[in-house]
């Protein structure tokens, strides 16, 4: 027959199926203290156990009083002692989930016995996970160092100086003006350069001046290049062309050199025109003639002439109610 001794040493499972086995009401419901107790009543070892528990407590206090002091070596006898405990707590939670298949779950509580988890902890007090990453002060990770990069901002590149350009002012009703591009006949186009109104009227400007001068990119909320510098208006310093007379109030002067308009392939009439009516720089001329009888033709030739004879020259030609094809032919 079992003993009482031989019963504790038994695990809760192995107790229920000898309760099954005798026949003991609800043994699958009861903890292991009253499965001990129910198996040995019904075994009729109880007067036995009772007088045969006095020598096993002394036996018991000896043997603990030797693992007292032989514990650091041998930490077995701890397990023993912890086992019941776990059997109860394992006991209560079966009796809360009520379902008596479960029964093999309390050995993965005695494992959890074995004092496993202090030895992390040790761990975590020999200081090695603080080496991992600095924290700040409320043990979070320092990020400062990764929002200073986003914090970044691009470089600015400064251009100014760089992009020298020509064209010729037309100054707005508001004050403005822009130089205009002869690319694009002198029209609105994205190459028009702005002019302030400072500029305008520090340097006195006019409608039709020819300026050279630096530009810069636009900026946000900028549409066209700014003039920065004025580098030279009409072929003159700015500082020439600041005290000029105005056009109304100029002393008109006779010409005093001509346009050669002769050339290898001139014709009879430009010929005759350079003989008997030169055409001298700064002077106004005017062609009468009768319908189909060659004004067109004529001015086409003095024009080339002109362009061939004298590249400094600035030539504006102007049609008005021409047709397409003599357009294309000028």
């Amino acid at each position: 027959m079992l003993t009482e001794n031989e019963l504790q040493a038994r695990k809760l499972p192995e107790l229920k199926d000898l309760g099954a086995s005798l026949d003991i009401p609800k043994a699958r419901y009861m903890n292991k203290g009253e499965l001990v107790s129910a198996i040995l009543s019904k075994t009729g070892q109880s007067s036995s156990a009772g007088k045969t528990t006095e020598n096993p407590e002394k036996l018991d206090r000896t043997e603990h009083i030797g693992t007292e002091e032989d514990g650091k070596k041998e930490p077995a006898p701890k397990q023993e002692r912890r086992q019941p405990k776990a059997g109860k707590e394992q006991q209560s939670r079966h009796e809360n989930n009520e379902r008596p298949d479960q029964g093999k779950r309390p050995e993965k509580g005695d494992r959890g016995n074995q004092g496993s988890r202090p030895e992390k902890g040790n761990r975590a007090e020999n200081g090695d996970r603080p080496e991992k990453g600095p924290r700040n002060n409320n043990g979070n990770k320092d990020h400062s160092a990764r929002d200073q990069r986003n914090k970044r901002r691009p470089k600015e590149f400064h251009f100014e100086g760089i992009i020298a350009n020509e064209g010729v002012l037309e100054i707005m009703p508001d004050g403005y003006g822009f130089l205009r591009s002869s690319d694009f006949n002198y029209l609105n186009s994205p190459d028009d350069i702005y002019v302030s109104q400072n500029q305008i009227r520090g340097m006195g400007l006019k409608t039709g001046d020819t300026i050279t001068g630096e530009v810069r990119p636009p900026r946000e909320g900028e549409k066209y290049f700014p003039l920065v510098k004025v580098n030279s208006i009409n072929g003159r310093t700015p500082e020439y062309v600041r005290d000029r007379v105005a056009f109304e109030h100029l002393t008109p002067l006779f010409p005093d050199e001509k346009f050669d308009i002769t050339t290898r392939r001139s014709t009879e009439s430009t010929r005759i025109i350079d003989l008997f009516s030169p055409i001298g720089k700064g002077q106004r001329g005017l062609i009468v003639a009768q319908p189909k009888t060659g004004k067109t033709t004529l001015m086409k030739e003095l024009a080339n002439a002109i362009a061939a004879n004298h590249p400094e020259a600035y030539m504006i030609v102007l049609l008005i109610d021409e047709r397409p094809e003599e357009v294309t032919d000028m």
